[in-house]
């Protein structure tokens, strides 16, 4: 580990200032990706800005919905009884995230801002577009186990590993964040960017941005359910997963959200299954139909071809078990 300076600035508008001020500056706060990162010599700051304390740690009601501060952490916020009653698709995508340890270090906007990565980017001794730009992408041609069947380029095939933000894409979340130029709010589902041809880019956010707050809407009516597919029982990323809230009136379907993680180098909202589903019978069939109709656009990389069944069964079974529990 290289030697980096340390500050604990503060407010958080002097914390956007020392770090946009520093290209070499990064910002810490449970530190479960950045950390393990600095170990591995993937990340080497010059300068570590401690936000810890300087945003929110509270859950609080906001216009019939939740404000999420950015300092809540994982575990906390599975717990939240509004979380869990109104929004059980956000708690259960909590739980199926990483190991009840890191869940209580890990902070809400953390979580959502950890790399976009795999084995590669981890490996300072391959090449990687995201690691170093112009350098290649070691997984074509290599193991894409975990790697893209949606929006990849022949420059990135990594997936976004975050479980909770698969929920909150699900959920119309929206970010605020707190810039050199004061403040906005950024919709979750266009926070993250997919690679293109500037990989090493993650999200929108510009060097010096700082999340405050994750803000969730009013529950949308409906049912909502998580569920995630993995080598391992726990504490290990997703092969594919499915976030679903969906209401069914008289059999037919009337509204539904539904996005998927572990398959784009983003969190992805199926908007054209959405559509085809709208007003649909609420039948295994429909729901196949309107799965296969999102993944039309899928071009999986080399080896993950697979993916994309495992993908269409999982979201078709959890629309059919949400339904069927109405």
């Amino acid at each position: 580990m290289k030697p980096f300076a340390y500050a604990r600035p503060a407010d958080a508008r002097a914390a956007v200032r020392a770090v946009a001020a520093d290209p070499a500056a990064m910002y810490l706060a449970g530190g479960t990706n950045l950390v393990d990162h600095l170990k591995l010599g993937v990340a080497e700051p010059g300068l570590l800005v401690d936000v810890t304390r300087l945003t929110s740690a509270e859950v609080s009601d906001l216009d019939g919905g939740l404000s999420i501060g950015a300092a809540v952490r994982n575990s906390d916020l599975a717990a939240d009884h509004r979380v869990r009653t109104r929004y059980p698709v956000l708690a259960r995508a909590l739980l199926a995230g990483a190991s009840g340890q890191i869940r209580n270090a890990a902070t809400t906007g953390g979580n959502v801002l950890q790399r976009t990565r795999c084995g590669y980017f981890q490996d300072t001794t391959t090449p990687c577009n995201k690691r170093e730009p112009g350098s290649g992408c070691s997984a074509l041609g290599g193991y894409t186990r975990y790697h893209a069947i949606l929006g990849a380029s022949e420059h990135c095939a990594a997936t976004h590993p975050s479980d909770m933000a698969v929920a909150l894409a699900a959920l119309d979340a929206r970010v605020r964040v707190l810039g050199r130029d004061g403040e906005r709010t950024v919709p979750l589902v266009d926070l993250h960017r997919l690679p293109g041809d500037s990989p090493e880019r993650d999200t929108v956010l510009e060097h010096g941005d700082l999340i405050t707050a994750i803000d969730l809407p009013p529950p949308p009516p409906g049912r909502g359910d998580y569920r995630k597919v993995r080598d391992r029982a726990s504490y290990a990323f997703a092969l594919v997963s499915v976030a679903v809230v969906l209401d069914v009136q008289d059999g037919v379907v009337g509204d539904v959200r539904l996005a998927f993680g572990g398959v784009a180098h983003k969190p992805w909202r199926a908007y054209e299954a959405e559509s085809a589903l709208r007003g649909r019978p609420a039948t295994e069939e429909s729901f196949r139909a309107a799965v296969e109709a999102e993944l039309a656009a899928a071009r999986p990389v080399a080896g993950a071809e697979f993916k994309v069944g495992l993908l269409a069964r999982t979201a078709t079974a959890v629309l059919r078990d949400s339904a069927a529990r109405r």
